[in-house]
């Protein structure tokens, strides 16, 4: 969902690197909270939205307590609470400066929307998203593309937007979750771009294919049953405004990276957004129809999905190794399926800890150690013979942490990393791509999601019901695109 929950809960499991999982018992009933609240989400807004507008904060709120109350009176718990609350905190922090900081800029283009202008639009999205992340991408870039087709839109619209910029199309740089773990946790910078980009390539051509073949169905529509052209909404506006907030964007983007003190992150974006609300003109936050309820929302629904998925995922985290998922087409779909319906985030962690127990020779790990210690002189040597996996690996691992092989000291995770990338790169290239693209499937598969979704009904966008998503568009559109990537790539 965020990066900067993604980094919190990476750096919280650090601390447990190396160490046997304990057997963590899970009672059944206490992942009914996670599954009503999903139910609600996905049900009551269609059943009866007016009850679900005053009400569902108390809902979220009820739900997420019940779990919590347990892991903190039953199961003595409350670090574990504590640090999912940080992470919500985190998650929040990151998701709301970025919406003030985009809410702050004013972008209009010029003209009316064409199918070619959209699918030019959506692919600078996509590959914006690699370069602010996902979230700073559909901040930024979703109130433009809504005014661009406010004369003829369409839920279809809003949704291959989450689909193509809010998910997929961040899919190659590790700026945003969750590529940001495996950057941290030793992935070369490049590594994804180099080894994915014909997935992300073949991914987004076909989804912008469909959407050019919907749009343009839609637009002959919409001509044809017009009588005169469309009024803009504001006759006269300049093209852009608040452009000053790119620099407090790009300040959000930098903080994603600081890792000390704790909080400092958290106070550097929060003043950021803070500097662009209050040095932004109020005609500029009036233009993008500007205000805090979709925040709002967010915040209140997402605290309740962080409390119910706490032991959905201590459920997922214990059993991980003894799904019977070896295959690489396996780990593509498993970990798509999590990403889904949990959160991508610690669906790629889980299931990189499982690509770890299940390939990882430590006999290997320990043999790249003594060649770290002695500083590959062992390769070097005219009588040594070291079989190729060792090679590979520490080939790898010099290529990954340059630094602390320079030093002769590397932490094991790292060599384990450095062993799956030599060894076992194609189950990393499928946690990786179905960790990121299956967040597209639902609304609460990635962060951006339900905000862009919340920003979109804001501006009067009649928006699918959560099951109306995924039967009108994720089922018939994506699932056989991914479907299609699993066949190519992850079958042999």
């Amino acid at each position: 969902m965020c990066v900067v929950a993604s980094a919190t809960w990476f750096h919280c499991s650090l601390a447990f690197a190396g160490e046997e999982h304990q057997s963590v018992k899970i009672p059944s009933l206490l992942m009914l909270p996670f599954i009503l609240l999903l139910a609600a989400i996905a049900i009551v807004p269609f059943l009866a939205p007016q009850w679900w507008k005053r009400n569902y904060p108390y809902v979220a709120v009820a739900l997420g307590a019940i779990p919590v109350a347990y892991y903190i009176f039953a199961m003595d718990g409350i670090a574990k609470v504590v640090h999912t609350e940080m992470e919500y905190v985190s998650f929040i922090v990151l998701i709301g400066s970025l919406f003030v900081i985009a809410g702050s800029i004013h972008l209009k283009i010029k003209g009316r929307a064409t199918p070619l202008k959209n699918v030019l639009l959506l692919a600078i999205g996509a590959v914006a998203a690699n370069i602010l992340g996902t979230t700073g991408a559909s901040m930024l870039l979703i109130r433009p593309y809504l005014r661009l087709n406010r004369d003829r839109l369409r839920g279809f619209h809003v949704v291959f937007f989450i689909f193509i910029v809010s998910n997929i199309g961040g899919a190659l740089i590790p700026l945003g979750p969750p590529l940001f773990l495996g950057f941290l946790k030793g992935v070369p910078f490049w590594w994804v771009f180099e080894n994915a980009w014909q997935m992300w390539t073949v991914t987004l051509v076909i989804l912008l294919a469909v959407f050019f073949a919907l749009d343009a169905i839609s637009s002959r529509s919409f001509d044809a049953g017009r009588d005169h052209p469309p009024q803009p909404k504001f006759p006269g506006e300049e093209q852009a405004g608040g452009m000053h907030n790119l620099f407090f964007l790009l300040i959000v983007v930098a903080a994603v990276f600081l890792e000390k003190p704790p909080l400092l992150r958290e106070a550097v974006m929060i003043l950021a957004a803070t500097g662009a609300y209050f040095t932004t003109r109020n005609e500029i936050h009036a233009k993008n129809d500007f205000n805090f309820a979709p925040m709002k929302e967010v915040a209140i629904l997402f605290a309740g999905i962080f409390a119910t998925m706490l032991p959905a995922l201590d459920w997922l985290e214990v059993n991980a190794r003894s799904t019977g998922i070896t295959t690489a087409g396996q780990f593509y779909w498993g970990t798509g399926i999590l990403s889904a319906v949990l959160d991508n985030a610690p669906a790629y962690l889980n299931f990189l800890s499982a690509s770890f127990g299940l390939f990882v020779d430590h006999h290997i790990v320990a043999q790249v150690q003594q060649l770290v210690s002695a500083h590959g002189s062992i390769i070097g040597s005219a009588g040594g013979v070291v079989p190729d996996d060792i090679t590979r690996t520490y080939a790898a691992l010099t290529a990954c942490r340059p630094e602390y092989v320079a030093r002769g000291s590397v932490p094991v995770a790292d060599i384990q990393m450095a062993y799956i990338i030599a060894n076992q790169s194609i189950h990393l290239k499928a946690i990786s791509m179905g960790a990121v693209f299956f967040g597209a499937c639902t609304y609460i598969g990635n962060g951006p999601n339900f905000m862009v979704k919340s920003i979109a009904e804001q501006t009067g966008v009649e928006m699918p019901s959560f099951f109306g998503y995924i039967a009108r568009y994720t089922l018939p559109v994506l699932i056989p695109t991914l479907g299609l990537i699993w066949y190519l790539f992850f079958t042999s």
